[in-house]
């Protein structure tokens, strides 16, 4: 065979999110920390994104991550987190299947009934316990990096949809988190399109209007995702959330359209932002449990477990609890002869 650029893969879902785990055909890359790495990737590398996410090997729902060795001597695995338009410092549902594989294919070794170990994301170091039972992770608990608030109740004035009020924290990630009542949804499946659609546009037009930059690391910079809000549907939950993950960028003349998909999951660095936003208010205290559901009506456990500081922003130390399955073990590979080595999109999907 003339097959080249071998990677292995395992694919899982967090809750209803695909995520793929690289764990062999990328070799370490220069960096002295996970977010050095990450930049070096989406710098020089970003090939292996591309390749990974874009069709064929792919689709817009598709989120990565590259196993790589840790810098930081704390963990025993590092990891690198790769969405369609950007290399986010954390991910909830990520992190969550970046563990199950680590621990069901024997790369981290497993203890029954808890596994603890320590990942390091390019947001910084993940503590994490794994309720484990018979060879499966059954749940995955990590602490997640501080969240924090840096805006309530901010006005945006959004086109075709006038003024919305948001709230924007970050949770790993910087979001923008709208009521969703005010759009008339009660974040269903089948309002899939008017969601996406919405939260594009509300992202957009936040990012324009409301910089935001992450004390500790300025890189952190900008909203990039955005989350509607609402009441649980199921009496055994605290609330209700649809987050959108782009996989464009939004042309405001063609108002119509959208750049981005559903997080299938509850969103784990949503849930974590979201929470912060609770906790400002005096909505949600610490050492209490918040179960957010997701679209699919799967369910994230949430908890703030202390209180602290990200420059001159109150913070809190979020754990979020989610469960992960492998679907698939795979190898990529590239035809040399292929005319779309790195992949394809095309505009009725992305």
């Amino acid at each position: 065979m003339r097959l080249s650029n071998l990677i292995h893969a395992i694919d899982l879902h967090a809750c209803g999110e695909p995520g793929r785990v690289i764990i062999g055909g990328v070799l370490d890359v220069p960096g002295a920390s996970m977010f050095e790495k990450a930049v070096y990737l989406e710098r020089y590398a970003d090939n292996i994104r591309k390749r990974m996410l874009n069709e064929p090997r792919g689709y817009p729902a598709m989120c990565a991550n590259v196993i790589l060795p840790a810098c930081h001597p704390d963990a025993q695995a590092g990891y690198v987190i790769m969405e369609h338009i950007e290399y986010p410092g954390m991910s909830g549902s990520n992190t969550i299947c970046v563990v199950t594989a680590l621990l069901e294919t024997g790369i981290l070794p497993m203890i029954e009934p808890v596994t603890e170990l320590t990942l390091e994301a390019p947001a910084g170091l993940i503590r994490v316990r794994a309720q484990c039972h018979t060879g499966k992770v059954r749940a995955v608990t990590f602490e997640n990096v501080p969240a924090f608030v840096t805006q309530l109740d901010a006005i945006v004035e959004v086109p075709t949809l006038g003024a919305v009020r948001v709230d924007v924290a970050w949770g790993g990630m910087f979001y923008a988190i709208a009521d969703a009542a005010q759009f008339g949804l009660r974040l269903t499946p089948d309002e899939g399109a008017d969601i996406t659609r919405i939260t594009e546009m509300v992202k957009a037009a936040a990012a324009e209007q409301i910089p935001v930059v992450h004390p500790d690391n300025p890189s952190f910079t900008g909203i990039s995702i955005a989350q509607l809000s609402g009441p649980a549907h199921d009496a055994a939950n605290s609330m209700r959330n649809a987050v959108t993950v782009s996989t464009g960028k939004l042309d405001w003349s063609k108002s119509s359209t959208w750049t981005g998909v559903l997080d299938r999951s509850p969103c784990g660095t949503g849930t974590c932002a979201r929470m912060a936003t609770l906790h400002a208010r005096g909505r949600l205290r610490l050492h209490e449990d918040f179960r957010h559901e997701g679209v699919l009506s799967t369910v994230f456990t949430g908890r703030l477990i202390g209180e602290t500081r990200v420059g001159p922003y109150p913070a809190v130390i979020p754990t979020l609890t989610g469960s992960a399955w492998i679907t698939g073990f795979a190898q990529y590979v590239v035809d040399p002869e292929d005319p779309f080595p790195n992949g394809w999109t095309v505009g009725d999907i992305w």
